[in-house]
Formats: C-alpha cells, structure tokens, sequence
C-alpha cells in the first residue's frame, strides 16, 4: 500500500481512473491547479492526494459550472482554511498544556484589551 502523498500514478492512469483526456491533466498543471511529480525522465507521476484534488476540480467545473480560474480561487481559500485549521488545533494543543501545568510561561502570554469609543450626540 503507498501512502496518500507518495507519488506512483501515470497519467495514462489517472486519466482512465477520472475518465478524462491526459490533455486536461496537463492543463491542470499548466493553470497551476495541480504539480505532479517528475521522474528523471520528466514522466507525470501523481498521488492519492493529486487525484483527490483533481476530483474536486472536476466536482467545481461540471457539476458546479466553476471555471478554472474560480477553482483556482477556492483552492487558495480551500488551502488557507487547512492551514488555519491546524494553527488553531496547535494553539488548543499550546493551551491544554498551558492548563495542565497551571501557569503560562511568559513567551507565551498574551494580553488582550478592548477599548471602545462612547460618541455622544447632544440635541
């Protein structure tokens, strides 16, 4: 079994198994929607992942009407929520510890303020 990232599928593959042409693989690649791996010899390898991520695209052009450079977006907006996602599981981790051990080093203390503005109209 290969793991998710592991790059093994040719395009003549990944084509048949997305029932579309190589051709749009590689305008895939061209619009940079997706980088497959390369061999030594420049052959197209792709991952778990790469198919995955070519499944949505397809999901958004056909069933949704997305074009390319829509997906391009979503898949910007897509990536930044993940990396967000883990940012925010890595401050719970941070603040799990911090609550275990009852007391926050101060490299990592954080101290918020709030100021509000009182605006009073007169008659």
């Amino acid at each position: 079994m290969h793991s998710y990232d592991e790059p093994v599928y040719l395009i003549s593959v990944v084509a048949t198994m997305l029932d579309i042409h190589p051709q749009t693989l590689r305008q895939y690649e061209r619009e940079g929607l997706v980088e497959p791996s390369r061999t030594q010899g420049r052959m197209r390898l792709y991952s778990q992942r790469d198919i995955d991520r070519m499944k949505l695209i397809l999901r958004l052009t056909r069933q949704m009407g997305v074009n390319l450079a829509g997906v391009d977006i979503i898949l910007q907006l897509k990536e930044q929520n993940d990396d967000m996602q883990k940012e925010i599981e890595h401050l719970r981790d941070e603040l799990s510890k911090t609550n275990r051990n009852g007391s926050v080093h101060s490299s990592k203390a954080l101290v918020t303020t709030t100021s509000y503005e009182i605006i009073i109209f007169e008659d």
